[in-house]
């Protein structure tokens, strides 16, 4: 392998809750929490992912712990940028100092605006790109999770992200129908966190809230319903430490609203399936990726709901980022027609 005019492609999953890097050859090189430390007086990044993650509810007055990407889109473009910066450089460490700048191909939201989106390729450049090319979140999720996107034929993918949830089916390489809805991961931790500040006047932190909807959170309260956990937090009206015990099926009915959203999207999205793609998909079944898809009975709720049968992606964590990777191999098709797949094409 030649030092000369080479060039170690990228795949980028830029999500809400974390952030994955692909690097063409080698596969899944990295896989970080999308928050940022900043100090408060100088604006210096002081930590970027695991280690900024661990400082949330414990950063003193003077470091801010910000999450740069909301709903699935850029809130904080210089926090984002720098971020970016500092993943594709880890993710590129080995490279030569003769290497070109690298083509990434960065996946972001179906329902993204033309505004949004152009936000996510400037950000990518200023972070290092040479070019970069975005691609749907849910079209590089059923890619990774081993769906036939470019034989006609139709596939259904739902994609359960930290601040987006994607439904879409898939056909001849192109999106014939999408919803993206801004109610997924996140919503679940904060349904959580409301749910115990109301019914035991306690506060608790995001982590806390994301540990008791992996430990006993389920889509509805048939297996863990008698699941019980311990946690602690401030009582709201003694202003000390206090620790209580909830239940599994207290957990369940915080998520429903989470939950029935879901639902729904995947409901209008079949609505608005054409006849013989539905056709397929009663056949093949739905397939759900994203960190949300591992909440406990998801798929049997979503099945029940719409009669169909309903799959978890083999790793539906890495499911979008194996996707966009494998999509570098096509990346002459995503030149030639900028844009693809990142708008639903019109029947």
């Amino acid at each position: 392998m030649g030092i000369f005019g080479f060039s170690q492609d990228l795949g980028i999953d830029l999500g809400t809750a974390n952030t994955l890097v692909f690097v063409k050859g080698k596969g899944v090189v990295l896989r970080e929490p999308s928050v940022v430390a900043k100090n408060v007086e100088t604006g210096e990044i002081e930590a970027v992912g695991n280690s900024a993650k661990n400082m949330i509810g414990r950063n003193p007055g003077s470091i801010s712990v910000i999450r740069p990407m909301k709903d699935g889109v850029i809130a904080d473009y210089d926090t984002t940028a720098a971020m970016m910066q500092y993943y594709i450089r880890r993710a590129m460490k080995s490279r030569s100092l003769f290497a070109k700048k690298p083509n990434v191909m960065i996946c972001v939201p179906s329902g993204i605006t033309m505004v949004e989106e152009r936000a996510v390729i400037d950000a990518s450049k200023q972070a290092g790109a040479k070019e970069a090319f975005p691609i749907a979140e849910p079209f590089a999720a059923a890619i990774g999770a081993g769906l036939p996107v470019w034989e006609p034929t139709g596939s259904m993918i739902v994609d359960i992200g930290g601040g987006t949830t994607e439904v879409a089916v898939i056909s001849l390489g192109g999106i014939v129908t999408a919803q993206s809805i801004r109610n997924a991961g996140d919503n679940m931790d904060l349904s959580i966190i409301n749910y115990i500040r109301k019914s035991y006047n306690l506060m608790i932190g995001e982590r806390t809230a994301e540990q008791i909807k992996l430990e006993i959170g389920s889509a509805n309260d048939e297996s863990l319903a008698e699941e019980t956990m311990e946690i602690r937090g401030r009582d709201l009206l003694t202003g000390l430490p206090k620790t209580i015990t909830i239940s599994g099926k207290e957990i369940s009915g915080a998520l429903q609203d989470t939950v029935d959203a879901i639902i729904e999207a995947v409901k209008n999205t079949l609505e608005k399936t054409p006849p013989e793609l539905a056709a397929d998909i009663m056949d093949r079944g739905i397939v759900l990726s994203g960190g949300g898809a591992l909440l406990t009975n998801l798929d049997k709720v979503i099945s029940d709901e719409t009669k169909m049968p309903v799959f978890v992606a083999d790793n539906p964590l890495e499911s979008v980022v194996i996707g966009t990777g494998k999509s570098l191999e096509y990346i002459q098709h995503f030149k030639a027609q900028p844009n693809v797949s990142t708008r639903p094409t019109v029947e």
